[in-house]
Parts: C-alpha cells; sequence; structure tokens
C-alpha cells in the first residue's frame, strides 16, 4: 500500500469525522433549550457561554453547519474512487479484469461503500446522539463550531446572504431559537415531564392549577353572602363572644344595622380576645380595619393583587347592583394553586366531590362547573353566567327547587339532596359509566 493510497484513507476517515461533527452541531444547537443554556450561565458552567453564543445566532451556524457538511460529502465523492480503487487493483488484476470493467466496479463499490459510512457513521449516529443529549453535545461541540464560523465567516457570510435574499422575496425570515411557548406548548411540556419522571404528580398539579388561576373570576371562588358569618358594629359584648365562640374564624366582617350591603370592615379577632380575656371592655368599632371591594367579574389574579396592596386578607365581592355578593380570602385564592388547606378548624368541612357508591357521586352544591367537567367530561349547555353545580340546577326549573327534585342530563341523573332556603346544598350525581 502506498503512501498515495494510504493519505486518501486517512483523508476518508477525517472527512467522514468531520461530517459526524456537523450532523451532531446541527441537530443539537437546534433541540437544546435557551432556557436550559441561561440555568447552566447562571450555575457557572463557562461552557454554556460559547453554547449561548452559537443558538443565539441559530441561522448563521447552521449555514455554518451545511457548508461543512456539504464540503466534506463532496470530499468523500472525490476521494472514495481513487482510494477504493488502489485497494482493489491487486484483486482485479489477479481475476484479469479489464481497465473500463476495473474502473466501473471500483466506482461502484466506491459509493457503495463511502454511502453506507458517510450515513452511517457520519449523519445517523450523530444525529441520533445529538437528540438524545442535546445538552452535552451541545456543550462539547460548540466551541470548535463556534471558531469555525469564524474563520469561514466570509463564505458563510456570502452564501448566508445570498440565500436570504432569495427567502426575502418569499416572505421567509431568518431561523431561531423561540424565546416563548404557548399556553397550550408548556401544558405538553409539563405533562411530558411528568410521563419523564421529571417532576411529580404535585408538582404538575400545582402548575396546571396556576394556567386555570388566571381564567377563574373572584365569583368562582367566594364564600356566597348567604354564608356570610358577619358581626354587627351594635353588637354587645357577649353577643360578639357568642359569635366567635360558636364559629372559631380569625376575621369577620362587621356590617352596620344587620345589613350585609353595608360592610363597614373587617376585624380579626385575635386582638379582640386579649382584651376580653383580660376582663376588660371593648368597643368592635376600635378593631375595624377597611376592607377593599372587588367586583364579581374580577379575576383571582387582580383581586390577589389587590389585596396584597392594601396588606388585607380579605376582600368584599359586589355584585354589578353594588350589593355584597360575598368575601374571599387570601386563604380562597391560595387554594387555587395548592389545593384544600386545611386546619384544625375545618374539621367538619367536607369534600366537595365523595363517591358514595358504583357510578354514585355526592357533590357540593357550590362544586364549580368547571371542575365537574375536568373529572366527569361533562358539557353544561347554557352556562356561561353560572359558576357552581347549584346554579346550574336552579337554571333547569322555572320553579323554586326542593329536596328530592330529579333531572337528567346527557344520560346522567342529578337528584337534590339537601336544601337551604333556597340554595343547594349538596346533590347527587349518577353517572352512566365509570
Amino acid at each position: 500500500m502506498d503512501i498515495i493510497t494510504i493519505t486518501n484513507l486517512i483523508l476518508l476517515v477525517i472527512l467522514i469525522a468531520a461530517t459526524a461533527f456537523f450532523v451532531a452541531s446541527e441537530f443539537a444547537v437546534v433541540k437544546i433549550r435557551m432556557s436550559r443554556i441561561d440555568q447552566l450561565i447562571a450555575e457557572g458552567n463557562k461552557k454554556a457561554i460559547m453554547a449561548k453564543k452559537v443558538a443565539s445566532d441559530l441561522d448563521y451556524y447552521l449555514s455554518a453547519c451545511q457548508l461543512g457538511i456539504t464540503v466534506t460529502a463532496l470530499g468523500l465523492g472525490a476521494l472514495g474512487k481513487p482510494a477504493v480503487e488502489s485497494l482493489l487493483y491487486p484483486v482485479f488484476d489477479w481475476i484479469n479484469l479489464t481497465e473500463p470493467a476495473s474502473s466501473v466496479a471500483s466506482y461502484a463499490i466506491a459509493f457503495l461503500l463511502v454511502t453506507f459510512l458517510h450515513v452511517v457513521v457520519g449523519e445517523m449516529a450523530p444525529k441520533t446522539l445529538a437528540i438524545q443529549f442535546a445538552e452535552k453535545m451541545t456543550m462539547l461541540l460548540a466551541a470548535p463550531l463556534y471558531w469555525f464560523g469564524k474563520i469561514m465567516y466570509p463564505f458563510i457570510w456570502s452564501l448566508n446572504g445570498t440565500s436570504r435574499l432569495l427567502l426575502k422575496g418569499f416572505g421567509v425570515q431568518p431561523a431561531g431559537h423561540d424565546q416563548a411557548y404557548s399556553e397550550d406548548e408548556l401544558k405538553i411540556v409539563m405533562a411530558q415531564s411528568f410521563q419523564g419522571g421529571e417532576i411529580d404528580e404535585t408538582e404538575l398539579e400545582y402548575m396546571e392549577n396556576v394556567f386555570a388561576f388566571d381564567e377563574r373570576i373572584a365569583k368562582d371562588i367566594m364564600v356566597p353572602r348567604i354564608e356570610l358569618i358577619t358581626l354587627d358594629k351594635d353588637m354587645t359584648q357577649q353577643e360578639i363572644v357568642a359569635v366567635l365562640d360558636e364559629h372559631n374564624y380569625t376575621r369577620y366582617p362587621v356590617i352596620e344595622g344587620g345589613d350585609k350591603d353595608n360592610i363597614i370592615g373587617v376585624v380579626n379577632v385575635k386582638k379582640m380576645l386579649t382584651l376580653i380575656a383580660a376582663g376588660k371592655s371593648i368597643n368592635i368599632e376600635d378593631f375595624v380595619r377597611d376592607l377593599p371591594f372587588i367586583p364579581e367579574a374580577a379575576r383571582i389574579q387582580d383581586a390577589l393583587l389587590k389585596m396584597q396592596k392594601e396588606q388585607v386578607h380579605m376582600a368584599i365581592i359586589i355584585d354589578e347592583y353594588g350589593g355584597t355578593s360575598g368575601v374571599i380570602t387570601m386563604e380562597d385564592v391560595l387554594e387555587e394553586i395548592v389545593g384544600e388547606i386545611r386546619d384544625e378548624f375545618d374539621a367538619d368541612e367536607d369534600e366537595e366531590i365523595v363517591q358514595s357508591g358504583d357510578n354514585q357521586y355526592m357533590i357540593n352544591g357550590r362544586t364549580l362547573l368547571v371542575d365537574l367537567e375536568d373529572q366527569f367530561g361533562l358539557k353544561f349547555e347554557e352556562s356561561d353566567d353560572i359558576a357552581t353545580i347549584g346554579g346550574w340546577l336552579q337554571h333547569q326549573k322555572v320553579d323554586l327547587l326542593q329536596s328530592g327534585d330529579t333531572f337528567t342530563h346527557a344520560a346522567n341523573t342529578w337528584t337534590i339532596i339537601e336544601m337551604d332556603h333556597f340554595q343547594v346544598k349538596v346533590v347527587m350525581l349518577e353517572t352512566s359509566t365509570n
């Protein structure tokens, strides 16, 4: 084997390796997430700084990869035939193959061999590695790709510029890393992360709640007017103590003249109880603090911001006529993200949805329609202005509801179990399937 053959073979290996480098670089920089690069930079990873330079100018470095792949492919095609012909010449001579025939045979064999090595070693293997280990491959390959781009700048600039001019005529802009995901895309990413074990079920639920949080309004989570426990500013000390002893809340709205539409503020009973326990007389008005008023249709997020700004834990929800519709507390808002928050005073609270038999569920009348839709796949027609299952059931009948009333809807049966005056407290759902 002469020096020329050895040189050609070495060059073939180098060109295949170079092809693998450019292919791996191309897929890695496309696959890597910019947010992950920024996280690595914040952690002090110096290689990530170079990776960001490459990923931030994606159009340019993809062009560099394409230039490298094209040049190496041409080199492989040019060196393949002479290298294989030199290796096979003794065999062709031994079988007395004519020169034209040996030329054709060496070309065919070189084409198949070089194509196989180029596709498998130079393309498929590095592509798979880059996709599966995008972060590691990007950190490894970013620096050499960056310097190749610098060295070949005149060629890449001219070729890339020509390509941009051509595409500009069709209204196509240069490629770049997407900097933002839509809400639906983020939900898909979260679901995939959960399936891949990167986040647990609780973390997934929290993030899903955050998205739902922005869609809910104050009316959806408020304690309705009918359930408000209030103190009147004209109550005697004994009457106040009786209310506190019965309900065990920390904060109570304070009304005037027995009218829930005339809420003058809120009191934190801890401060009052200290004085009462010391045997001192109190004036409830001395403990009243102003409350913000928020419309029913206000987003929960806006209500939270208002309560934070006012530095209060409760807000009054008003209806379109200016009357009191209910109240929301900081706990109500936080439960929309982290789920039910229970303390020693919540022991008697029931779950909103409890399975009581096969395909049978006892449901709190204040359960949101959207929660029932999510859990059971139900559809509630003409419910745009209705938030709860109790309200929806009231909407199904002109006459006032009574305990025992039954409705059939979409093959499911709803039965009123408990009423409190005109409010649906508990309803039973019997589904048609599991």
